[in-house]
């Protein structure tokens, strides 16, 4: 069953099986602020079908999704922090939607996870299945910026702080066995048989007991004590704040130019 068929963002349902597809190839699944509302929009409906058993998301392309549209933020110049006031407002609803969708939540990667939109859907997901040569890396502050997406909360508690901080502050590329040795994901499965280990997957717990397995998801993350919806207001802000500095800019810059970036401390 068709749910959304054309867009950015894709959905069906399937004998209890979502399929959410990031479907902006063109640009990596990179995200923008009408990206992030058609992500939002698509996980609402999903929100809405007491039918759906488990949600899959995977991203159309070369990459499961290479984080925020450099290029757009880019091109904001002096409106770049109200942009991603908004694009972050955006992000951290979709996460905190994720994380409280009944439903679980199984990310296929393969490719880039990486930046709030990649890496941060990563850490949202109940479960994840990347593939051989899949890579995930965070990368806010290599932009001079700070992560989002609810990561700061859920990144630690998935990994340990002092990985987490390691992770956000030298944001090393992680390979897939890189990334299931410290935790990050759940299983790394050959790159052919990614889409294939994921709906299987989905399949086997589409046929288990859909209220204790929303029940026993629900008892998970709660039990971080809502700090994943309370720090999402203040990464906002952070991310808003530090995109108007002189850094900031230079490390945008450096991204689309493929090069080194030089930080100033303003």
């Amino acid at each position: 069953m068709k749910l959304i068929e054309s867009g950015q963002v894709l959905l069906t349902l399937e004998d209890g099986v979502g399929h959410l597809v990031l479907n902006r190839p063109e640009a990596s699944n990179g995200m923008d602020v009408p990206f992030l509302r058609a992500l939002h929009d698509a996980i609402m409906v999903a929100h809405g079908r007491a039918d759906l058993a488990v949600l899959v998301i995977t991203g159309e392309g070369r990459n499961f999704c290479a984080g925020g549209d450099v290029k757009t933020f880019a091109s904001k110049g002096e409106d770049l922090p109200d942009y991603l006031r908004e694009a972050t407002t955006w992000l951290g609803s979709c996460a905190s939607a994720l994380l409280n969708l009944q439903a679980p939540v199984i990310a296929a990667v393969h490719g880039f996870a990486a930046g709030g939109g990649g890496f941060g859907l990563v850490c949202a997901s109940d479960i994840v299945i990347a593939a051989e040569s899949a890579k995930f890396m965070s990368g806010a502050t290599r932009v001079a910026m700070a992560p989002d997406a609810g990561s700061t909360v859920t990144l630690a508690q998935i990994v340990g702080v002092r990985k987490a901080l390691e992770i956000f502050l030298t944001n090393p590329t992680l390979s897939a066995t890189d990334a299931l040795e410290i935790g990050l994901i759940t299983r790394v499965v050959p790159d052919e048989s990614l889409h294939d280990a994921a709906f299987a997957l989905a399949k086997e717990l589409a046929a288990g007991a859909h209220r204790a397995q929303g029940a026993t998801k629900r008892l998970v993350w709660t039990g971080l004590g809502g700090r994943v919806e309370a720090q999402l207001p203040e990464e906002s802000r952070t991310v808003s704040e530090l995109s108007g500095t002189a850094d900031a800019r230079e490390g945008l810059a450096a991204v689309i130019e493929r090069r080194a970036p030089r930080f100033t401390g303003r």
